[in-house]
């Protein structure tokens, strides 16, 4: 039985992921959402959009400051998510994609966010596993998220071992 209080869960095989489904894991650390990492992603991006990187101009907006981008909060999508299930277990996994994505509220550079998942479905598919989870990531201090995702893994299960 794989113990969820237990953070990150590391199941291994395909009836291991299927006890993990309708469980909620998290919350994660809290993540420190400052303007360096911002201009960073700004930069890889080349999204260079004011309301990201200008503070000056954005203090003036009625966001009263610079917010993160919507697809910076998701891209931490899979490093919050293995603080809360590795897939150590299997011989590999891979991110597959997103069903849905929405961002419903702003980042403002400043804030704290952390992650909390649940295990929607686990499939067998072929050449593996597909495994479906619902991804929140919460602002601290916010009653609303931030970003609500549904994200799809593919994961191979190891070969017994002799």
């Amino acid at each position: 039985m794989i113990e969820t209080t237990t953070l990150p869960v590391r199941p291994s095989s395909f009836d291991e992921l299927t006890a993990l489904i309708g469980k909620e894991l998290g919350p994660t650390e809290w993540h420190d959402v400052t303007q360096q990492r911002v201009n960073d992603f700004a930069d890889a991006t080349d999204d260079h959009q004011w309301i990201h990187i200008d503070p000056e101009r954005a203090a003036a907006s009625p966001l009263g400051g610079t917010i993160a981008h919507g697809l910076y909060s998701l891209s931490l999508g899979p490093a919050l998510s293995a603080q809360l299930l590795r897939f150590d277990g299997f011989a590999h996994g891979l991110n597959y994609g997103y069903n849905k994505v929405r961002f419903p509220a702003p980042v403002p550079v400043g804030s704290r966010i952390r992650m909390r998942a649940t295990v929607l479905s686990a499939e067998k598919v072929g050449g593996g596993i597909q495994v479906t989870m619902s991804q929140v990531v919460e602002r601290e201090g916010s009653d609303k998220p931030v970003v609500v995702s549904e994200s799809v893994s593919r994961v191979v299960e190891a070969a017994p071992q002799p």
